[in-house]
């Protein structure tokens, strides 16, 4: 599949086993700290094979009605008046009401009736409990839901099922055992440099490994609301907007709105003279070493 070419950067164990899990018709499980690029995966793989994306977006609280789907109650109510003012055969009446026509479909569903396949995405699967994910295991394993009233609903075709965890809960054996595991952590300096390449290639080498340096010291500076790949990139865009090549001391407070996402996060790097060595710590100490690795990948 070419990840690369719809925009994400991997290495060459996570293509193969997305590749391997599209072949065999396995879920790929992607487990990392947030912000790391889980969810994007999917949406990369859609677009490399030109297809849809499902998503699930999962919840505490969140019920098998939005995942599967419902009956429209209202839709069967006015079906029932406009019949029952003629003879009616209410055995039939009764299997009609509970027919795919008045049957509103959740993702999961909607994922099974794709003549091509789709990619599914199930996304934050750790915010519910096993209960839930119970209710994933026939899918993940025939491809299939049974619906009550409705049926049994079998795939039209198979979908790529993508599932992500933050690991705010430990997802259960049974959804691992029938799944592929990728870990996904954010980006080494290289690779991070490589992505802000990819998105805003008319800057220089040193921008993009600069960027990517002081992503590197934001993560380790045990922020409340470590920055995201995607929030790194808007970092980048802004520079380019002010017409910036680098961030320097001076910028703290006009880029503080797109670093601190926490008042705990602000207040630490308003402290006298910390976001001075945050800055120098990204663009010396870690900005040589993303410049030689990147400039060595750009070459090969």
């Amino acid at each position: 599949m070419g990840l690369r070419g719809s925009g994400y950067i991997t290495d060459s164990i996570a293509a193969t086993t997305v590749y391997l899990a599209a072949a065999l018709h396995r879920p790929v499980l992607l487990e990392g700290p947030a912000g790391s690029g889980k969810t994007q995966l999917a949406y990369a793989v859609a677009h490399s094979v030109d297809t849809q994306v499902e998503r699930l977006q999962c919840y505490e609280g969140i019920d098998e009605n939005k995942a599967i789907g419902e009956f429209d109650e209202a839709l069967q109510r006015l079906f029932v008046e406009v019949h029952t003012s003629t003879t009616v055969e209410w055995d039939s009446l009764r299997t009609h009401l509970h027919s795919r026509r008045f049957f509103s479909a959740g993702p999961l569903v909607r994922a099974l009736e794709y003549k091509k396949p789709c990619v599914l995405l199930i996304d934050e699967l750790d915010k519910v409990d096993q209960k839930f994910e119970a209710l994933l295991l026939e899918l993940l394993s025939v491809w299939q839901l049974t619906v009550p009233k409705l049926g049994t609903l079998k795939a039209e075709s198979i979908p790529f099922v993508v599932l992500t965890s933050n690991e705010d809960r430990r997802i259960g054996d049974p959804i691992r055992r029938r799944s592929f595991y990728l870990r996904v952590e954010h980006p080494s300096p290289d690779r991070e440099a490589e992505i802000v390449a990819l998105k805003i290639p008319d800057a220089s080498r040193e921008f993009h490994a600069g960027l990517a340096g002081l992503a590197k010291a934001l993560r380790g500076w045990s922020l409340e609301k470590a920055p995201s790949i995607s929030e790194m990139l808007d970092l980048a865009a802004a520079l380019q907007a002010l017409g910036q090549e680098k961030v320097t001391p001076e910028m703290r407070d006009v880029l503080l709105p797109l670093l601190a996402k926490t008042e705990a996060d602000r207040k630490k790097l308003l402290l006298r003279d910390g976001f001075a060595s945050l800055i120098y710590d990204a663009l010396t100490r870690l900005t040589g070493k993303c410049l030689i690795l990147y400039g060595l990948r750009c070459n090969n």
